[in-house]
């Protein structure tokens, strides 16, 4: 063991002393660790690696995109081709005669026979549609294209989206972003449009009498027959009696807002020129909206956002202390059909702006150059003011066309003289069942449920062997009259919560039971809380849905009632619910701002508002070609402010 011991000694130190100095030294050293990379050196580089990787994928992506494009668009481009032979029907070419007036009867069409769709269309029931509004275009897009023969007739041969119009008047959006051509809905679902006037509808023979303009300027007229006829044509501005409104513009179409955008322009033009006196100027600055509804307020805000905006960048600074807005309002607040929160907030913001609002002032007369009007001070004295304008906006409500004029003077159990009166399932009441419907701002919904109480009380009044006036009900049996009117009547649902209530209430001798009287003062009651449906865009796409849906449905079940033979009943009330209108809120933009009143509910905001209002019209767009012009347009207006020409 010693020996060993003594040999491994010696073996350690020769392999020791054997080594250079220098390696004496660093083997006496401790070992230190590999120095690192510094955590922020080594997140920098991470980020930067990254960074390049996303931008070069990007870069890749787009060039990717734009040779997609160029090849999809390489394919759009066709070469002439033998046009294909087409059999015409004679009734195509030559519509036999008849009608009230003799008039062309046009029942086979120049597209009949283009494909096999069409073709099997042929014998289907006829489905026409008066106008190409919101509730028009709902019933085109909710409806089955394989139930119904379909027809549009409309002199504008576009769908308008209304809510963002007064955009358009200031440059903020393009007139094309705001249409769809009713064309590409229509051959979506293989059916046909007539670019014409509905004058007149002949409901016995089922005839919509039909004009249109030809090349030299005649007019020739035609008829179209119906199966189902849905009457969506809208409504006019309504004048109110008012003297010189042919010297105000108005804002319900495409063509109204092209010439505002026109006058805006021209009136800032003239106001630059040396000849323009002082007085004058100010005169054409000057711009008057008269009604404080949801149109007239949006234009105020889009106006005052061109003049705030735009206006000194453009034109001499010394415009803009010239410009004035005025909003001229018949009751005492603005945008009064909202939630009483949002109609402060919104006057607050025009006098921020400097927004006139000129409250409780009801226009008597306009002029070519000022607008005559009378306010009440805060006694209820009418005061007698004059307001010069350049421009003069008329937006205060809506009145009957010429077409629904003529239809409700035609049938005597239309009561209502300002728009078609329709029963909960939209039918025209009056005419023959099943056939005639309306919808939007041209129609309303008789909600009077004391007119059917004689049709409640019958089934009661015979089993206890008497009249209707004298019969009486139980607590049960007004139950059950009043689950039959909320299914009747859904828009009286609310006020049918609490029976139980109102049955007490009305119980005036405490007999235990509603007699006919009793049970007539508390529909009356009923009837006097029901209001009318706004006259809304959401009111009319609703209630195209609606009619899209229900037409599938009858179209479906049309076999099986005949077989039945029930199909002179009420077929809509078997086979579908009655319209029931949910109001989605509403909301208004006012000057890079936007206030909402959804259920109750009232929100108000500056610009995170504001981007949360173009979202909401953002979905609501029609297509994807007419959200990407919307986008774009913003884009623009972001980066190179609105075109203030004149085009």
């Amino acid at each position: 063991m010693p020996a060993n011991r003594f040999v491994n000694q010696r073996v350690s130190f020769l392999s020791t002393s054997s080594l250079p100095e220098d390696k004496k030294a660093s083997q006496d050293k401790p070992v230190l660790p590999k120095k690192e990379d510094h955590p922020i050196r080594r997140r920098l580089y991470k980020t930067l690696f990254w960074s390049f990787t996303i931008l070069g994928a990007g870069i890749s992506s787009i060039g990717v995109l734009l040779i997609g494009f160029f090849v999809y668009d390489s394919t759009t481009y066709k070469e002439l081709d033998d046009a294909e032979d087409v059999e015409l029907s004679q009734l195509a070419l030559n519509p036999r005669l008849g009608g009230p007036k003799n008039l062309p009867i046009l029942e086979r069409y120049l597209d009949d026979e283009d494909c096999e769709l069409r073709k099997a269309a042929i014998n289907k029931p006829r489905l026409v549609i008066l106008g190409t509004g919101w509730g028009a275009v709902a019933v085109l897009r909710s409806s089955a294209y394989t139930d119904y023969h379909v027809t549009v007739i409309s002199p504008r041969n576009h769908f308008l989206f209304t809510p963002m119009l007064p955009s358009a008047t200031v440059g903020t959006l393009e007139f094309r972003s705001l249409i769809e051509p009713i064309r590409r809905i229509v051959a979506s679902i293989r059916g046909h449009y007539l670019d014409a006037t509905a004058d007149k509808i002949e409901l016995n023979e089922r005839l919509v009498e039909v004009s249109q303009t030809n090349a030299d300027g005649e007019i020739r007229r035609f008829y179209v027959p119906y199966d189902k006829l849905v009457i969506a044509v809208g409504s006019q501005s309504n004048t109110h009696g008012v003297e010189g409104l042919e010297h105000c513009n108005f804002l319900k179409t495409i063509e109204d807002a092209r010439l505002i955008r026109q006058k805006v322009v021209q009136n800032l033009e003239r106001a630059c020129l040396p000849s323009t006196t002082e007085e004058e100027r100010k005169r054409l600055l000057s711009f008057v909206v008269c009604g404080g509804g949801p149109t007239g307020v949006e234009f105020a805000a889009e106006l005052y956002d061109l003049l705030n905006e735009d206006l000194t960048k453009l034109f001499p600074k010394v415009l803009r202390n010239l410009v004035s807005v005025h909003v001229v309002q018949s009751q005492g607040h603005i945008l009064n059909t909202y939630d009483e929160k949002i109609s402060e907030y919104a006057q607050e913001r025009f006098k921020k702006d400097s927004i006139d609002v000129l409250t409780n002032s009801r226009v008597s007369k306009v002029l070519p150059d000022k607008v005559v009007f009378t306010q009440k001070d805060e006694n209820g004295t009418p005061i007698h003011k004059e307001l010069p304008y350049g421009l003069c906006l008329w937006s205060t409500g809506v009145a009957q066309c010429d077409l629904t004029k003529d239809l409700v003077a035609s049938i005597p159990a239309q009561k209502n003289r300002r728009a078609i009166e329709t029963d909960s399932h939209l039918r025209v009441i009056g005419a023959p069942l099943g056939e005639v419907y309306a919808i939007g701002d041209c129609s309303t919904v008789r909600t009077s449920i004391t007119d059917h109480i004689v049709e409640f009380l019958k089934a009661y009044a015979t089993k206890q062997n008497t009249t209707v006036e004298k019969c009486s009900v139980t607590f049960q049996q007004w139950s059950d009259i009043a689950h039959n009117i909320k299914r009747r009547f859904p828009q009286a649902s609310e006020h049918l919560r609490r029976v139980d209530y109102l049955f007490t209430e009305y119980d005036a001798d405490a007999s235990g039971t509603l007699d006919f009287s009793e049970l007539t003062n508390l529909l009356q009651n009923i009837d006097s809380k029901m209001t009318s449906l706004p006259a809304t865009a959401q009111r009319a796409h609703q209630q195209g849905q609606y009619l899209g849906l229900k037409f599938s449905r009858l179209a479906r079940v049309g076999g099986s009632l005949a077989i039945s033979e029930i199909v002179n009943s009420d077929v809509d009330d078997l086979v579908y619910k009655p319209f029931d209108y949910h109001h989605l809120g509403s909301l208004a933009y006012i000057g890079n701002a936007a206030v909402f009143d959804w259920q109750g509910y009232s929100f108000v905001g500056g610009l995170v508002a504001m981007y949360l209002w173009r979202s909401v019209y953002f979905a609501q767009s029609v297509s994807f070609r007419t959200r990407a012009l919307l986008a774009m347009d913003w884009l623009t207006r972001g980066l190179f402010g609105r075109d203030v020409t004149e085009l």
